[in-house]
């Protein structure tokens, strides 16, 4: 069975997707940029600010599915200047600490010029 899932308090999904979709035990949770879930605008900053913004909507959309950051078995970031690993990396093991899920970690350039990091996941909740 394929759920689609919207929960409630997350940021508007600016295209045709679900913000996570369940399939047997597995969530997938789309890419998340770094939008504020209240004004539901665009949040930008530095890259820790960003990061810190795009992780704490991962954690709703998760929590909003039953799960938590501890269920994450995969990451993929994408970063738009590979120079901010480092910074985004402090930010993200702050969320996971010892819970590693596998990860990419990719530079990319954005449709949205001044964004400078989206991550998508997934979740192993049966």
């Amino acid at each position: 069975m394929i759920e689609r899932i919207t929960p409630t308090g997350i940021p508007t999904p600016r295209g045709p997707y679900s913000p996570a979709v369940r399939a047997g035990g597995f969530l997938f949770v789309a890419g998340q940029g770094p939008i504020d879930p209240v004004s539901n605008q665009f949040s930008f900053g530095d890259i820790k600010h960003e990061t810190r913004i795009v992780l704490e909507n991962i954690r709703r959309i998760l929590q909003g599915c039953g799960a938590s950051m501890a269920d994450v078995v995969k990451c993929s970031v994408f970063l738009s200047d590979g120079g901010d690993f480092a910074a985004m990396n402090e930010v993200y093991s702050e969320f996971f600490g010892a819970h590693k899920p596998a990860r990419t970690t990719v530079e990319a350039k954005f449709a949205v010029k001044e964004m400078k990091v989206e991550i998508d996941c997934i979740a192993y909740k049966p």
